[in-house]
């Protein structure tokens, strides 16, 4: 097949790697030259994909790239990664979705099967995309199937994890199915787009309300002088009922901070209560609040205080700082008067600032989120608030 993937992000570029290495003609397509640029010279800006992953795909002619929609119109399947972030208000934001769909509309090829795999709320794909499309009375088949991307995860990649597929007709189905099947081990069939679409939802509404959660009982294990991460270790050899969840300074990254709101936002529309995920909200929220005051316990007083922040991306060993818990963390601090400087081995420039090396001359280092290789030892007798648990 001829594969077009719009958005050559965490999302589009393994994707594309894995549909042109399992034969199919792929052409990435994104609006940002300079990363296509970076892309043609076989550098990879994530840490999913090697270098020489590109190189290779390049050179067989399976894979190539452009900011031309052009392709489009000869291409036989047309995934959309495209972010879906939130607008100001915490409302859906379908901007760049809508820049692609209109860009797709506009070389539209007769019988292509178009899929979305950026995050939507219910009724979206039936509803905005299928209504985009329409307006060029061009016949085509329309299907879904969430992104389902864990950043530096070895084990489940985008060919292991299991896919789910809906789509608008029984043949957009059947040809999503047969698309995905050249390249996942498994996939698995809903019988609606609505059944899919509120499924993704589901899966990091369920992490936010967990993660939450277990950041509440950090705190009780903190006042009790327990370990926590021994307590979720010890409750985690159940083998069943229960799954074992971490705590952390708060939750980041592309979407448990973000897909919940598409979520609550279609149950406002519905006029359907989302309390679990509203209070799941506020406790991620307070977390900054709560570890400032956790520091102000350990130096006795934040105002002047040298504190360095170890770990800004939202996750260890990926270098991706969206809605990372550090940034609400730095500004509480700075707010309470603190000389707060950060240090992340994989994050060099950042709003601005530029990682600090780690030494023993800060008054407490407060651990967010460590990558495997940062040097802790560097910051000799500095007192350590470790956010993640743990002594």
């Amino acid at each position: 097949m001829r594969v077009a993937i719009i958005g050559q992000g965490y999302v589009g570029l393994p994707l594309a790697m894995a549909v042109a290495q399992a034969g199919h003609e792929v052409v990435g397509i994104d609006l940002d030259q300079s990363l296509i640029e970076r892309l043609k010279a076989g550098k990879s800006p994530i840490v999913d994909v090697t270098d020489d992953q590109i190189t290779s795909a390049i050179k067989t002619g399976r894979y190539s790239l452009t900011n031309n929609f052009g392709t489009v119109e000869t291409s036989d399947v047309v995934v959309i990664c495209v972010p879906t972030p939130l607008d100001s208000a915490n409302k859906p934001d379908f901007s760049f979705l809508m820049r692609a769909l209109n860009s797709i509309a506009d070389h539209l090829q007769a019988d292509a099967l178009i899929i979305n795999e950026s995050t939507v709320s219910p009724g979206t794909t039936r509803g905005l995309i299928k209504e985009t499309l329409d307006r060029t009375g061009i016949p085509y088949e329309l299907a879904y199937s969430p992104e389902r991307i864990d950043p530096a995860n070895k084990k489940w990649t985008v060919t292991t994890t299991p896919k789910l597929v809906a789509g608008l007709t029984p043949t957009a189905t059947e040809r999503a199915v047969a698309f995905y099947k050249t390249f996942v081990v498994s996939v698995t069939v809903g019988s609606s787009l609505e059944v899919i679409e509120t499924a993704k939802l589901l899966e990091n509404s369920f992490r936010l309300v967990n993660i939450s959660f277990v950041n509440e009982i950090a705190q009780f294990c903190a006042a009790l002088g327990i370990d926590v991460r021994e307590v979720v270790d010890a409750a985690a050899t159940k083998p069943y009922g229960f799954l074992p969840f971490y705590p952390g300074a708060g939750v980041g990254g592309h979407c448990i901070p973000v897909d919940p709101s598409y979520l609550v936002a279609k149950a406002q529309e519905l006029g359907t209560p989302t309390r679990f995920i509203d209070l799941a909200n506020d406790v991620n929220q307070s977390l900054a609040t709560y570890f400032t005051g956790v520091a102000a316990g350990i130096l006795g007083e934040i105002k002047g205080k040298n504190i360095v922040v170890v770990g800004v991306a939202y996750k260890p060993d990926v270098a991706d700082i969206r809605e990372t818990p550090a940034e609400g963390l730095i500004k509480e601090l700075r707010s309470m008067g603190a000389d707060v400087k950060w240090h992340d081995d994989l994050i060099q420039e950042w709003n601005g600032e530029k990682s600090v090396p780690l030494s023993a001359d800060f008054d407490l280092a407060i651990l967010v989120n460590p990558h495997s290789n940062t040097d802790l030892d560097a910051l000799g007798s500095t007192r350590v608030l470790n956010t993640r648990g743990g002594y």
